[in-house]
């Protein structure tokens, strides 16, 4: 396969270039004669930045190089000339074999997505047609950036995406927006862009507006007391609701609430529990189930910074903007503030801040472990970002100090990561570690005296990356947190406890430098806050489209026109897209799809998956879900034994046991969420909540008797850190070792190297024959 570099070889004579494992980069190995290695390695780094980063600095010591003759340049420039023109052939065809598809498809339809006949549709297809052929001509003269060709670079990174449909859906959005164009005028536009005005949302909620509410901001570090301050105004307070990240959290407000002789309900998307004999009564729920039509004195919102996060910020930004209450409680880290500050003077509210101090001090130490479980200590925490590897280090850890391991992770049900977690509170057995993922980092008190990381690099759902400095700071301020509520509780005599110190390390010295930087550094300000379009909204903006218009592309369409304010971002999540394109095919109404896409679904499990369809389906034709007759729930998981998962092929390990019994219990609160929502279509709500206790059952049981081979560790953290790396050609001809020893992690949304195609598991790597031609 020809490569840029293969010019260096050919001119320079006495270079050999070739691939060299676990990389895309390239490796200069010496013959005899041609300088030294240092000139050597200087030569090519110099050819690999003047091919891939024209902009990086002048390399000393390459002014030598020997010209390419006249020959080589046009052999060169003429491989790559058919190279182009092969890609363009296959690339066209591709393109034009699913419009055919997509043509096909809105001829079969009764009414076509933009409402027109055979014929008009026929014309639209012609006019697209053209449009298509004037992008190629553009790209055959290499004109393909989004500006100067923005149909031919959609359709071009649509055709590269890991999934095959991907190309046929972005040519049938094309489509779409080409004979939208066509078809509505400028009056319509003009309506159509007022409706999805989203610049003040805070108007979203008028009863609101018409109180004078008091914002106290309640910002510091982790095991500050923010949280606990707040709950005592809540709990002083005639009436009040608790507003959380996870029903974990949740649950324990309520049970705290409960404890102190509150009536109190429990409101999360699987699960609501409402006081018997009284209508006057606290609320404790997930931030997606806050009562935005309930007055209350009180208000908590925890963990204030995820009204940045892409995927549920909007629920934040819904219960700050909307919650009824004389004060609000909002807790989180100091980068929220000058944010929340600017929505408030924006809406009229007052506001208060109040910092705060670690209660008990946290230092990161000077030496890592270095992979030596002897030197664990009790009340450590490893934290690991793969299922198999915290598996593995459960095992290795108890194998060599004969101690006990609890392991808590986000595919476990909460019920569950309670359980482990206070096997690993409680002092009086011999559960003396924890072995976690970053679930940690909300939701759960543990008594942890050290956080080790396992390693900085996870994958997020697309490619593998480096933590960033927030997720560090969230997960090792988990440190030092040895006073819990269980403690609490034992602690009568309210005796001083002796000030501990928090330790934050890691299980490789070459993981240690970037936790110091993560720690050192000031973390930037969050700037927006994130919204989603209302129902309403969105209905409105779909009614211009005929019935059968796909909903993602409405979405779209939405994101697109819209306008939104200096202070706000508007979010539509990659997984309410899939959703949306998953049950296209459905009857449905655009409410019923909107409720759809906000269903708790693991689009990676194929059961999960399944079962969002027959659900749909059931509320598309209005008959009776009943849980014994919808089959895409998996039921018979409950009959598998752990015995029969005993060996070490891909379908009978330990872990695809519990997968299935993961998968279950996913499929199970999917129902239950949806049951609340559609009683008269899923009435066996009592019988799901019997299913999924039975579920956790199983899996306290397989945690305690699992065992699992310990794998490759070290490697595989090793193999993630390259993964991560940025781009640096000056890397190039180095070995593994040396490249282990030059390991600095970039933090992500600050990475220099960002030209560097992604080679991390699930990454969009493009064939090595296109790179330069497209």
């Amino acid at each position: 396969m020809n490569c840029p570099a293969q010019a260096v070889a050919s001119r320079a004579g006495p270079l050999q270039i070739c691939r060299r494992s676990l990389s895309t980069t390239l490796q200069v190995a010496r013959k005899a004669g041609g300088g030294g290695p240092k000139q050597l390695r200087l030569r090519a780094a110099h050819r690999m930045k003047a091919r891939f980063m024209p902009a990086l600095e002048h390399v000393p010591g390459t002014d030598a190089l020997p010209q390419a003759d006249e020959a080589a340049k046009a052999a060169r420039e003429k491989r790559f000339s058919t190279q182009r023109k092969q890609f363009h052939e296959i690339f066209q065809s591709k393109v034009y074999s699913r419009f055919k598809s997509v043509l096909r498809h809105l001829k079969s339809l009764q009414s076509t997505d933009e409402g027109t006949g055979t014929d008009e549709l026929s014309k639209h297809a012609r006019s697209f047609d053209k449009e298509l052929r004037r992008a190629f001509e553009l790209g055959e003269n290499r004109l393909t950036s989004l500006e100067e060709n923005p149909v031919y670079a959609k359709l071009r990174d649509a055709y590269f995406h890991p999934k095959p449909e991907t190309l046929k859906t972005q040519i049938h959005y094309a489509f779409q927006s080409h004979m939208a164009a066509a078809r509505f005028t400028p009056a319509i536009r003009n309506t159509m862009k007022q409706l999805v005005d989203m610049r003040f949302p805070h108007e979203w909620f008028p009863a609101t507006r018409a109180m004078q509410r008091t914002i106290h901001v309640h910002v510091g570090p982790t095991n500050s007391g923010k949280t606990y301050n707040a709950l005592k105004a809540l709990e002083n307070a005639n009436s009040g609701v608790y507003a959380g990240p996870l029903r974990l959290l949740a649950t324990e407000v309520y049970q705290r609430l409960m404890a102190k002789g509150h009536a109190c309900s429990l409101i999360t998307g699987e699960e609501v529990r409402i006081p018997d004999n009284t209508d006057t009564y606290f609320a404790s729920c997930t931030v997606e189930m806050t009562p935005l039509n309930s007055i209350y004195d009180v208000a908590v919102i925890d963990e204030i910074q995820m009204i940045d996060d892409d995927e549920r910020g909007n629920a934040w930004s819904s219960a700050l903007l909307g919650v009824q209450a004389k004060e609000v409680h909002v807790c989180g880290e100091e980068r929220t503030v000058a944010l929340i500050q600017a929505l408030c003077a924006g809406i009229g509210d007052k506001c208060i801040v109040h910092h705060y101090k670690r209660l008990s001090p946290l230092a990161t130490m000077k030496t890592s472990i270095n992979n030596d479980f002897n030197k664990l200590q009790k009340g450590d925490a490893i934290v690991s970002f793969s299922r198999l590897a915290i598996h593995a280090l459960k095992k290795n850890i108890e194998e060599w100090t004969g101690r006990r391991c609890a392991i808590i992770y986000g595919n476990l049900p909460p019920e569950v990561r309670v359980q482990q977690a206070a096997l690993f509170n409680d002092p009086n057995n011999d559960y003396d570690f924890v072995v976690a993922s970053d679930a940690i980092g909300m939701g759960l008190n543990l008594e942890i005296r050290r956080v080790i990381f396992e390693t900085v690099v996870k994958f997020d759902g697309r490619s593998r990356r480096s933590l960033h400095y927030p997720e560090i700071k969230q997960i090792g301020g988990r440190a030092g947190r040895y006073r819990t509520a269980a403690t609490d509780m034992v602690a009568a005599s309210g005796a001083a406890e002796t000030e501990r110190l928090g330790l934050v390390t890691t299980m490789e010295r070459s993981d240690l430098r970037m936790v110091h930087q993560a720690f050192k550094s000031r973390v930037e300000d969050i700037r927006k806050a994130s919204i989603y379009p209302a129902a309403g909204i969105v209905e409105k903006f779909a009614s211009f489209y005929p019935p059968g218009t796909s909903l993602s592309y409405i979405l779209r369409r939405v994101q697109k026109e819209a306008t939104v304010g200096p202070r706000y971002r508007l979010d539509i999540s990659r997984t309410v897209l899939e959703i949306a394109d998953i049950l296209q095919e459905l009857p449905l109404s655009i409410y019923d799809r909107l409720t759809f896409c906000f269903l708790p679904v693991a689009i990676r499990v194929p059961e999960s998956v399944g079962c969002l369809k027959a659900l749909a389906q059931a509320v598309a034709e209005n008959t009776a879900g009943n849980l014994l007759e919808i089959k895409e729930i998996p039921l018979e998981y409950l009959d598998l034994k752990l015995e029969d998962f005993q060996g070490t092929g891909r379908d009978v390990n330990p872990l695809t046991y519990l997968a299935k019994l993961e998968a279950l219990h996913v499929t199970i609160n999917q129902y239950l969420w949806l049951s609340f929502r559609y009683a008269g279509v899923f009435r066996s709500q009592a019988m799901a909540l019997h299913v999924r206790s039975l579920v956790e059952k199983r899996l306290v049981d397989a945690l305690e008797r699992m065992n699992f081979a310990s794998g490759e560790l070290v490697s595989r953290r090793r193999r993630g850190r390259l993964a991560a790396l940025p781009y640096d050609p000056r890397l190039d001809d180095m070995d593994d070792a040396e490249l282990e020893e030059k390991w600095t992690p970039v933090e992500s949304r600050g990475n220099l190297w960002s030209r560097r195609t992604p080679t991390g598991e699930g990454a969009q790597a493009r064939p090595r024959s296109v790179v330069g031609i497209i």
